[in-house]
């Protein structure tokens, strides 16, 4: 005979958790049994409600907590909470404890052991071909993701005289190997011809990664609550970077121990690199802590002082700009009574007429008026080489006596 070890209990520890969390030495065994009965009545209560497992968790003496893990939460609830509220009720009855009851939702029945167990055991007491149903169960585990999925009848299958065992296996269970996460799962079929045993096992993958990764998060935690280094363990990815170097060789502790940052200046290490306490470091003592409140308390006396003299040269310069003395003030009246002497004397200036040059036929463009007004300032200056001058276009001439006289004329 085989010897055959139930794949869950082989894990308990490594890869599971346990089902039943409490701890008794006197009443162990009446314990064990309320739990067996706990479950054999939610089980019969809970024919249609997809129940995967049940976890019991005792709080004291007087407390209970049941979570029951389903695919279909809205049968276990019922409307408004009371199919909740009955089972609660019973199982207070059946424990003569405070029952805390809790439905969780299964995320994905298809890779459920115990789910499609009982989808199997259904398919036979429906009379479905015992061969069509778990090959059924087969490929529904397979496309939701499972690595490997092995399905087992036992009984009188198909109706025949004598029990057999039959069984489907696509990918690969590692029943030997402890990291293999594999759920099991077996559930009864009521037939006509008698009992038929089904059992299910789903292979998820290994999950020794996340694991190790908690235990060296657990680790690194005491470390840093003893005041050293975490010691934490790189990513794959930084790892597999490292030797193409194209990530540089920072390295950043978290809290507890020492930091190396690329820092200049300071105490040196090999590289270039300064430390730096970042927390755990030396403690003050009463004498130092002392001595560093006198040095702030000086430093911050001394900068109140500075502001203060800092702002008394302010107020001074702005006293010395705002006193006027008696002499500026003098000037200062005088200098609006000469602006407006000087304006009456150009006004005098603009109102004297000025001699008017008589235009030149030969030239084709009026002259601008600066020229304008220079020729006729020349004009005036120079005496004229004749007495009589007469213009171009015939325009009368004036003589010296300052009388006209006509063109042609003989003076």
């Amino acid at each position: 005979m085989g010897q055959k070890v139930h794949p869950y209990g082989l894990r308990l520890g490594i890869v599971t958790d346990w089902k039943s969390r409490w701890y008794s030495e006197k009443d162990y065994a009446a314990q064990v049994n309320e739990d067996a009965r706990v479950r054999k009545y939610l089980f019969g209560e809970l024919t249609r409600g997809a129940v995967s497992r049940i976890d019991i968790e005792r709080i004291g003496d007087k407390k209970v907590q049941i979570d029951v893990h389903t695919a279909r939460p809205g049968v276990v609830i019922g409307r408004s909470g009371s199919e909740a509220d009955r089972l609660r009720r019973g199982l207070e009855d059946l424990t003569n404890r405070i029952v805390k009851f809790n439905v969780i939702e299964v995320q994905n029945p298809e890779l459920d052991a115990k789910l499609l167990s009982r989808s199997v055991a259904d398919q036979l007491e429906g009379r479905v071909s015992f061969r069509r149903a778990m090959k059924r169960a087969v490929q529904t585990a397979l496309k939701a993701g499972a690595e490997g999925v092995r399905v087992q009848a036992s009984g009188r299958l198909g109706g025949a005289d004598m029990g057999r065992r039959e069984w489907y296996l696509e990918g690969r269970v590692p029943l030997h190997t402890l990291r293999a996460d594999v759920d099991f799962g077996q559930s009864t079929a009521s037939t006509t011809v008698g009992a038929i045993g089904v059992k299910v096992w789903v292979y998820k993958g290994d999950v020794i990664p996340s694991l190790q990764a908690s235990r060296d998060k657990i680790a690194a935690e005491a470390r840093l609550a003893a005041g050293g280094p975490s010691q934490r363990r790189r990513s794959a990815k930084s790892r597999a970077e490292a030797p193409e170097g194209r990530r540089s060789s920072r390295l950043i502790e978290a809290g507890g121990g020492k930091r190396l940052v690329e820092a200049g200046g300071g105490k040196r290490k090999e590289g270039g690199k300064r430390l730096i306490e970042a927390g755990g470091g030396r403690r003050l003592t009463k004498s130092d802590a002392v001595a560093e409140f006198e040095e702030a308390k000086a430093e911050a006396t001394e900068e109140v002082d500075v502001a203060a003299a800092a702002a008394a040269a302010a107020a001074a310069d702005a006293a010395e700009s705002s006193a006027v003395s008696p002499q500026s003030s003098v000037d200062d009246a005088a200098a609006p009574a000469a602006d407006v002497t000087e304006a009456i004397d150009d006004a005098v200036d603009a109102e004297e007429p000025e001699p008017v040059a008589a235009p030149e036929a030969d030239s084709a463009e009026e002259p601008k008026p600066e020229a304008a007004a220079e020729s006729t300032v020349e004009a005036a200056a120079e005496p004229s080489e004749s007495d009589d001058v007469a213009t171009d276009d015939g325009s009368p001439t004036t003589d010296d006596s300052g009388e006209d006289t006509p063109e042609g004329s003989d003076g």
